[in-house]
This record gives C-alpha cells, sequence and structure tokens, in this order.
C-alpha cells in the first residue's frame, strides 16, 4: 500500500500536487533546495498564489505534509514525484540540468520498489533515454525493474474552472506496473486518469498541447494588428466568430504569450522536428510572431506621443498572466527594453510582483505621458490615471 509521497520541486505544480496527494491521505514530504521556501512553507506561508494557505496549514496541522531539504527523505518512499523546471537555454535548447540534479540526488536512496514519476515537460524520449539511465546507472539497478512513469503537469495557475481535480492527467510507463501503479496513485484525487501507450506519446501530447495554444495566440496576435490598421475592434471579431458552436475555439490578443510553458515547450518540439529532418514551420514562426508583438505596441506609443524620446510612460502589469506575480518568459520585458532604446522615460507598476529587475512598481497616477496595459490585474484601478492616453495590448484600436 502507498504510504509515503516525496514530491521534489515546490513550485506552481509541485506544491498543489503535493497537497493533493496529502488531502486525499497520502502522507507527503515536499522537497526543495531553497532553504527559505521551505521555511515558510513548514510556518503556512505559500510561495504560490494559486494554493489557499488555509489549504496549506490544514495539511500541515493533520501532519500529512512537511516540506524539507533532504533527500534522504527517499529512503523509505513509495512513490517519487519530479516537478522540477525544465526551461530553455539561451540557445534555445533545453535544460535538464535541474532532472538531473533531481535525478542524482534521488537515486542513492530509491528502493526497488519505488515508482518515480516525470511530472516536468520533457521532449519525446527523455524519459526513458535520458533519465532511465541516469537512475539506473547511479543505483546499480536493472532498467527492467525499475518503475518509472511519465504524467505531465497541467496546471493553469489562476484558472477558476479547472484544478488538479478535475483536470483529466494523462499517464504514461516505462512498463505496464509502472503505469498501473501510477494511475492507482492519481486516482485518490484525480478525477479522470487517461492511459497512453507510450512514454513519447505522453511526452508529445504535452508537446501539442502548449504548441497548439502558441500558434493560435500568435496568429491572433496578427489578425489584432489587421484589424488595428483598418480601425476594427477585433474583439467583436472574435466575440462574432465565437457564436459558431463548432469548428471554432476562441484565442485572444495580448502583448505575446509568457510564462513556463507556451513559449517554451513548443520548442522542444521544433529542436527535435530539426533533428529528425521534419522542421515544424509553423512553431518556428509562431515564436518569432510572439517575441516580436512588444514591437507593434512601441510603434504604437512613437505615433501616439510622436516620439518617445523623454516622455514618461507608465507600463501596467508585468507578470506574464493576469492576477499572478509570476514574471517568467514575461514579454513585457521586451516592451520595456524597447520603449528605453527609444530614449522613454519607463516606469511599470505591478503591485502583485512589486520588485522585478532591480526596479519596483509605482503607484497609478496622471503623471505620465502614456500608459500601456500590458497585463490586466482584476485589481487595478484605471481611473486613477485622469486623462493620460492609454493603449491596451489586448485589442484596443485607440
Amino acid at each position: 500500500m502507498i504510504n509515503k509521497v516525496i514530491v521534489i520541486g515546490l513550485g506552481y505544480v509541485g506544491l498543489p500536487l503535493a497537497l493533493a496527494a496529502a488531502k486525499s491521505g497520502y502522507n507527503v514530504v515536499g522537497i526543495d533546495l531553497n532553504l527559505e521556501k521551505v521555511k515558510g512553507i513548514n510556518n503556512g506561508i505559500s510561495p504560490v498564489e494559486d494554493v489557499d494557505q488555509s489549504v496549506l496549514q490544514e495539511m500541515l496541522t493533520s501532519e500529512k505534509f512537511r516540506a524539507s531539504t533532504n533527500y534522504e527523505e527517499v529512503r523509505d518512499a513509495n512513490i517519487i514525484l519530479i516537478c522540477v523546471p525544465t526551461p530553455l537555454l539561451n540557445n534555445q535548447l533545453p535544460d535538464l540540468s535541474n532532472l538531473e540534479a533531481a535525478a542524482r540526488s534521488l537515486s542513492p536512496y530509491l528502493a526497488k520498489s519505488s515508482l518515480v514519476i516525470l511530472e516536468s515537460t520533457v521532449a519525446p524520449g527523455t524519459t526513458r533515454n535520458f533519465l532511465a539511465p541516469l537512475i539506473t546507472s547511479h543505483y546499480q539497478m536493472n532498467e527492467k525493474s525499475l518503475k518509472l512513469a511519465f504524467s505531465p503537469e497541467r496546471i493553469d495557475p489562476s484558472n477558476k474552472n479547472w484544478n488538479l481535480n478535475n483536470t483529466p492527467k494523462i499517464v504514461a510507463g516505462l512498463n505496464e506496473n509502472s503505469k498501473k501503479k501510477a494511475v492507482e496513485f492519481y486516482s485518490r484525487f484525480v478525477n479522470h486518469v487517461i492511459e497512453c501507450d507510450s512514454l513519447e506519446i505522453a511526452e508529445t501530447s504535452k508537446l501539442l498541447e502548449n504548441s497548439f495554444r502558441l500558434i493560435n495566440i500568435s496568429f491572433i496576435n496578427e489578425l489584432s494588428k489587421l484589424c488595428y490598421k483598418l480601425r476594427i475592434d477585433v474583439r467583436q471579431v472574435i466575440q462574432a466568430a465565437s457564436t459558431k458552436p463548432y469548428g471554432f475555439m476562441p484565442f485572444y490578443p495580448s502583448i505575446g504569450v509568457g510564462g513556463h510553458c507556451i513559449p517554451v515547450d513548443p520548442i522542444y518540439l521544433s529542436n527535435l522536428a530539426k533533428d529528425a529532418g521534419e522542421p515544424m514551420k509553423l512553431i518556428e514562426l509562431a515564436s518569432q510572431i510572439n517575441l516580436t508583438m512588444h514591437s507593434h505596441f512601441v510603434n504604437r506609443a512613437e505615433e501616439k506621443l510622436n516620439g518617445l524620446k523623454d516622455k514618461k510612460v507608465l507600463v501596467i502589469g508585468v507578470s506574464y498572466k493576469p492576477n499572478l506575480a509570476d514574471t517568467r518568459e514575461t514579454t513585457v520585458e521586451l516592451l520595456i527594453a524597447s520603449l528605453k532604446k527609444k530614449r522613454a522615460k519607463v516606469f511599470w507598476h505591478d503591485e502583485l510582483v512589486k520588485e522585478w529587475n532591480g526596479e519596483f512598481s509605482v503607484a497609478l497616477s496622471c503623471d505620465f505621458d502614456l500608459a500601456i496595459l500590458a497585463t490586466s490585474h482584476d485589481y487595478l484601478d484605471l481611473t486613477k490615471l485622469g486623462n493620460v492616453p492609454i493603449i491596451d495590448t489586448r485589442g484596443s484600436i485607440a
């Protein structure tokens, strides 16, 4: 019977997963090398906006969950989940250093009966050809006896409708026994668990999900630029098209997508495609569009102010998504850098982020020549800007 569960990495994926498992009855230990984060979690302070602190405190009080920095906790665990970041290097190649470090750290304490589940996003073949040999070579274990599964995370921070419990969970195993154990584990707290026939199918499905989103968001951003030129309200266009009950899914314009998934995961697939001699041109083009959307709004700012030199420009919202403090891969960084290159005096406001890149959030006021609404948090009161003109990156024609 599964008793002790280890979750490695207590970020946006790992902490909600650890608490969901604990709430369903497992004894869970979360491992993270950030000592300050671990101390805060054990004191009932969540570093993740989506995690209700009352739930964290409840699980701590019940002794079903605690956090640690010590990999020796793996020694008597039945299931070990790896939820570490797998970003891109500067050369746009996958950075598996966190995954490698986690695998090397857990391997000395891994029991032969234990199941390791990878939740981090990886390219097809990584679980089988990279992670499995890492664990078995360090532990001197026969790969046939290794219990290893892959189940890609599907966390959408701040989503009020879909959460870890009601979002279907994809599971695949190195062998049937691994898959069966993983399905049994997740079925305790996930309503619908879907089995895949191979690790590679599950790995590729995760990349497809976010490539689909990148391509469609980039397409709608291109359409929004055209609509601006034609003085057509793109939001009304999307609203009208959305009345079709089949064959259409609405996507919305923005300054470009950020975060740890959509701008990153498709590049894993694109790199693999190049290596296989079948380049995916749509992904490459969509990524290029995403990374250049900020230029469109800099140009609009120049037009509106007849030049940007010495003009005071306020950028509103620097996180990659509304109602979060997460700035990973935020395209707002590109916007601010481009405005500064035009010699504008750039300030930013985001009371969720507060401090970022050595700068601090400033108050909303009428003391600016222009405001650019980049990320629209619910708390924002734009009336504080008075008569300051606003460029809305969500599709305005103003």
